[in-house]
């Protein structure tokens, strides 16, 4: 009896898993376009493939995907650290899509804007397209 008992709770307990879950929303497109920002100014480039669509994978598989950024950013490691902060602008969700705008601040006190379209597939939101955009704010006092 008591291994019926204890059988029952461990098939309802794998069940709520389950269900929890499937009901998890995952992170929200804010929090993963600021991840995919992150990454980008570490050259983080397994983190981006994670966050990335197939659109910016450029068909390629994870390992050439990094083997391919890393070999073309070891001749520019100047363009990692650039950032001093990254906010966000302007988020704006549908049911499957987004819109992200984020500042970013550079180290040289100029300011870069990028937009971020992300798409919700298999439970998360991935970044499908990414564009910099001017940033008014961006010439120097004069």
């Amino acid at each position: 009896m008591v291994t019926a008992v204890t059988a029952a709770l461990v098939i309802m307990l794998c069940v709520a898993l389950v269900i929890a879950f499937a009901r998890d929303p995952g992170l929200p497109p804010g929090e993963v376009a600021l991840g995919y920002e992150y990454a980008w100014d570490r050259l983080d480039f397994e983190t981006l493939w994670s966050l990335s669509g197939p659109e910016l994978r450029d068909g390629r598989s994870r390992p050439d995907f990094v083997a391919d950024k890393r070999a073309a950013y070891a001749r520019r490691p100047e363009l990692g650290g650039l950032a001093r902060d990254v906010a966000l602008e302007e988020v704006v969700t549908g049911s499957d899509a987004a819109v992200v705008r984020t500042r970013l601040e550079l180290r040289d006190d100029s300011v870069v804007r990028s937009e971020l379209r992300l798409e919700r597939r298999g439970g998360q939101w991935l970044v499908v397209g990414y564009e910099l955009r001017a940033a008014p704010d961006a010439a120097p006092a004069g």
